[in-house]
């Protein structure tokens, strides 16, 4: 019997993901990328003996991973090698006030009592229920398809709804506990980056407080690059074929099913289709109005994360006084917060982040020299002109040097920006989002855009926009449930 074919339209770590699941389950599957590399926005590049991640830089929720490779006989060490990083990162909170996060969790309760008598020990206790709320999120929440309320209908979960806090904040569960500024700060930062302010995200997401303060912050040999390869060669190895620097203009329907996609104005023919670039671009540009599950006015009204300013900076010289991972906290959260959630416009006091990998690995810049990558949060929709991208390197740039006590400027070998345009060139993405949709509450679990398509069963959508949401783990998780409503629809079982 002749195998069912499915094309996969990107290769980004959720399309690399289904990838490799349909492959494993006995499928036929061809891969489509528009760029010359695997991992979408965990995708690298190279220039003047640099090699720089283009986004994620941060390497949370370890077992996410090793469960993937798992599935398939194998895991993370058969692909890359992780290195854990102590201190997971710094906060730089003004002049002689940068606090260190250590590791190891005994260390981290003594620092918090050192900055609040009695924080310690309430720190356990915050953590105590953040891994409550990670355990059974991962194991009985996040790999569900998001398509009926059923799915929730559980007796484990019903009896643990109360502990999950949906009806509360992060903003209320940290400040109950805390009240230190810079023990608030660290708390509640990854919001930033979750897509809304403190106090409209649910206090569910505080499982990420456990994810990076106990699970550890650590780093892939040879950058995020080595994980899209990774995952790319598994699903290689399962039998997957991927086609690199070929741009797909349309998925073909007929019938009300899927039948191929066009690329290069010839049309292949296919059983199936994952969508795994971004859904709202790939719906607008590839699919008939009749057969998109949204109109535009759906992705209007939706609250996106944020988009970001990036700069990607090559130095004839090391920096010994950054660590891998610096925040520059030294201004308001919630007054940057505002400007990308509330009003939006370009911040006027912004929070930023540094990451200068060299600190942990010397191959991705020549010797003696370091590799920096800086981001900065910002609203969607923005106009990112050259100026104003000039304009917050210079504040960067000043406020890096008042850190190191040098000024990084005069030792520039190579630099390269990127934001909201190229983010809408390069993915489609809506508005130039950078992190999919804010979680908050009503768009969480099954009230986020649906895995499949309801008018052609055999297209599904898996990323950022779709369960279970933002993030390298959830892309990877997403992966999995769009091949498993896909092989579903062909009444196949994916194979573990």
């Amino acid at each position: 019997m002749n195998k069912k074919r499915i094309a996969v339209i990107g290769a980004g770590i959720s399309g690399l993901s289904a990838a490799a699941y349909l492959a494993k389950a006995g499928f036929a599957v061809d891969v489509y990328e528009k760029h010359e590399g695997p991992g979408g926005r965990a995708r690298q590049f190279t220039a003047a003996g640099y090699t720089f991640d283009m986004g994620p830089s941060w390497y949370w929720m370890p077992d996410v991973f090793e469960r993937f490779f798992k599935d398939f006989g194998s895991s993370v060490s058969d692909w890359y090698r992780l290195r854990l990083l102590d201190p997971g990162f710094e906060i730089v909170f003004g002049e002689g006030e940068n606090v260190q996060v250590p590791y190891d969790f005994t260390a981290l309760c003594s620092l918090f009592d050192a900055m609040e008598p009695g924080a310690g020990r309430r720190l356990i206790d915050f953590m105590r229920l953040a891994r409550f709320k990670y355990e059974r999120t991962i194991t009985d929440v996040v790999y569900k398809p998001g398509l009926r309320l059923t799915e929730l209908l559980d007796h484990r979960l019903i009896c643990a709804a109360s502990r999950f806090q949906l009806f509360s904040s992060i903003r209320n569960q940290v400040r109950k506990e805390f009240r230190h500024p810079h023990l608030v700060a660290l708390m509640e930062f990854p919001v930033l980056f979750l897509g809304a302010m403190p106090g409209n995200t649910p206090a569910l997401y505080t499982l990420m407080n456990y994810a990076g303060l106990k699970l550890g912050t650590w780093y892939p040999e040879g950058g995020f690059g080595s994980v899209a390869r990774g995952i790319a060669a598994q699903a290689e190895r399962n039998g997957a074929r991927i086609a690199y620097n070929k741009q797909i203009s349309r998925i073909v329907t007929k019938d009300k099913l899927v039948t191929g996609i066009e690329t290069g104005g010839v049309t292949i023919p296919y059983d199936g289709v994952v969508a795994a670039g971004d859904y709202s671009h790939m719906e607008a540009q590839l699919l008939p109005e009749g057969y998109r599950n949204y109109k535009q006015e759906y992705w209007e009204k939706k609250i996106f994360a944020p988009s970001c300013l990036i700069f990607y900076l090559g130095l004839r010289k090391t920096f010994e006084g950054l660590g891998h991972h610096t925040l520059f906290f030294e201004e308001d959260i919630d007054r940057h917060a505002t400007d990308i959630y509330r009003k939006p416009v370009w911040p006027s006091k912004p929070l930023f982040y540094v990451c200068r990998t060299t600190a942990s690995d010397k191959t991705v810049a020549p010797i003696g020299h370091d590799n920096l990558f800086l981001l900065m949060p910002i609203a969607t929709g923005l106009i990112d002109s050259s100026s104003t991208r000039e304009a917050y390197f210079e504040l960067m740039a000043d406020r890096i040097m008042r850190r190191v006590g040098e000024d990084i400027r005069p030792y520039i070998d190579y630099r390269r920006s990127y934001c909201i345009s190229d983010f809408i060139e390069d993915y489609g993405a809506f508005k130039g989002n950078a992190y999919g949709l804010a979680n908050t509450l009503m768009q969480t679990m099954i009230f986020k855009p649906k895995v499949r398509n309801r008018k052609l069963p055999n297209l599904v959508y898996a990323g950022q926009l779709t369960v279970p949401g933002p993030g390298v783990p959830p892309a990877l998780i997403s992966g999995k449930i769009a091949a498993g409503v896909l092989a579903r629809h062909f009444k196949m079982r994916l194979s573990h």
